[in-house]
C-alpha cells in the first residue's frame, strides 16, 4: 500500500499540469472550429477504468456546442435491424466538432460478444468490417483517435467497492458491471482479439495504463494534443462597451416573485 501512494502524483502538481493541458485543448477546440476539422476521440476499457473521468477532465472547458460526448444506450429494436455501425455514424462530428466516444462501436468486441449479446458470426464480421470502417473515416478527413485504459483487477475490484459505499457514484454500477468480474480473463481475450484485427497504421490503438487516475488522464491529454497538429487561433479583440445612462426603468416589488429560499444561510 505504501509503494502503492508513493507511485500516486501529487495532487498540486496533477491539477497544475492539468490546467495547463486543458488550456490547450481549448486552443484545439478554436482550431477544430474555425479550420473545419473533424476529431473523433474513442474511449475504450474495461469498466471502471477512468474513461468517464478522463472524458470530464476533456471537455470540462470546452464550448459544449464544439465539443460533445457520445454515450449511447443499449440499441433499440429497430436498430437492432441495422446495420451495426449504422447508429454510430450519425453522432460522427461536421466541420468544426469534436465527439468524444464514452465506449463506441467497440461494444460488439467487447461486452457483447462475452456477454453473449451478439452471434459468433455477427462477432467475426464485425472484426472484418472494423478496419475498413475506420479507414473509410480517416479517408474523408476525420482525426479519428482510439485509446485502450487499461487496469489491473485489484484496482478495478477496489473502484467497484468505493462505488458501492458512495451514494453520489452507485449508478456508476450496474448488475452488468459486476458480472464482468466473473468474467475477467474472457474480457481479456476479447481485447487481445479485438487489438489484432483493428490496430491498423492509419488508426491504431494507444494504451493508457490507468490504476493511477491522475497520470492516466493528464498521459492521454497530453498524447492527444501531440498527435494533433493545432495551432493557436488568435481570440476576436473584445471590449465591454460602456454602459447606457438610465432610462428610467425601476425593478417590480420583490414580492411579485417567486424566489428560491436561501438554503446556504442554514448552512
Amino acid at each position: 500500500m505504501a509503494e502503492k501512494k508513493s507511485a500516486t502524483l501529487p495532487r498540486a502538481a496533477y491539477e497544475r499540469e492539468l490546467l495547463r493541458l486543458q488550456t490547450e485543448l481549448v486552443k484545439v477546440q478554436e482550431w477544430v472550429r474555425t479550420e473545419g476539422k473533424r476529431l473523433v476521440v474513442v474511449f475504450e476499457g474495461r469498466d471502471a477504468a477512468g474513461k468517464g473521468g478522463t472524458i470530464k477532465r476533456v471537455s470540462e472547458h470546452l464550448n459544449p456546442r464544439v465539443a460533445r460526448t457520445v454515450a449511447l444506450p443499449k440499441p433499440t429494436e429497430r436498430e437492432r435491424t441495422q446495420w451495426y455501425f449504422q447508429r454510430y455514424v450519425e453522432h460522427l462530428p461536421a466541420a468544426g466538432e469534436i465527439a468524444l466516444f464514452d465506449r463506441s462501436w467497440y461494444n460488439r468486441a467487447g461486452v457483447e460478444h462475452v456477454m453473449g449479446f451478439c452471434s459468433k458470426e455477427e462477432h467475426q464480421l464485425f472484426l472484418r468490417q472494423c478496419p475498413i470502417f475506420e479507414r473509410m473515416l480517416v479517408e474523408e478527413g476525420i482525426l479519428l483517435r482510439k485509446y485502450w485504459f487499461s487496469v489491473s483487477d485489484a484496482v478495478q475490484q477496489e473502484r467497484f467497492r468505493r462505488r458501492l459505499k458512495d451514494p453520489t457514484r452507485r449508478w456508476k454500477l450496474s448488475p452488468m458491471d459486476l458480472e464482468s468480474i466473473t468474467h475477467w480473463e474472457a474480457y481479456s481475450r476479447a481485447k487481445d482479439q479485438m487489438l489484432v484485427h483493428t490496430d491498423i497504421s492509419e488508426a491504431p490503438w494507444f494504451v493508457v495504463e490507468s490504476d493511477d487516475k491522475r497520470r492516466a488522464r493528464l498521459n492521454m491529454i497530453a498524447h492527444l494534443l501531440g498527435s494533433l497538429p493545432y495551432h493557436e487561433v488568435p481570440p476576436p479583440v473584445l471590449e465591454l462597451p460602456p454602459r447606457p445612462p438610465s432610462t428610467g426603468y425601476q425593478r417590480p416589488p420583490r414580492d411579485l416573485q417567486t424566489y428560491v429560499p436561501d438554503h446556504a444561510a442554514s448552512l
